[in-house]
């Protein structure tokens, strides 16, 4: 798909970050005309994967989370966030409900919320390396606007 327009932004992986992530990634979804309710979706599945990263990637100290947003042709929204932390050891076992690394106030939800609110999810990840989340949502063209 070819790319019409992105930015990307690099931010310390401390928890008030994630709603200046949220909000950011909304104002740049906001030029595809989405509902109230797609943008809900964006920024729940956004505060998800950037709170894995804040969490799980960096369990014992601050690191580095990147944020890359790209509109793709046909209305899609392509969100990737990235980190350089602990990695996940079994991917497929971090997609189901319910697990979690993160101890008993987390509720190990987080990829089964994004995989429910975008329309494609991607996870890949090397122990040691870091995780990548890539999401992507279409945007339906709202009725009378091309």
């Amino acid at each position: 798909m070819k790319e019409q327009n992105y930015i990307k932004m690099e931010f310390p992986s401390k928890s008030s970050n994630e709603a200046f992530a949220r909000a950011a990634a909304a104002a740049f979804a906001a030029q595809l005309d989405p509902t109230m309710e797609e943008l809900g979706d964006i920024k729940t599945a956004v505060s998800e994967a950037v709170t894995n990263a804040i969490v799980h990637a960096y369990p014992d100290e601050i690191g580095r989370v990147s944020m890359r947003l790209r509109i793709l042709e046909g209305q899609v929204l392509e969100i990737s966030v990235k980190d350089w932390g602990c990695g996940i050891e079994d991917v497929e076992k971090a997609m189901q409900p319910l697990y979690t690394t993160g101890g008993e106030d987390r509720s190990g939800m987080g990829f089964t919320i994004i995989g429910s609110f975008m329309d494609k999810l991607s996870v890949r990840s090397r122990p040691g390396k870091g995780t990548t989340v890539v999401m992507r949502r279409r945007i339906c063209p709202r009725i009378g606007k091309r």
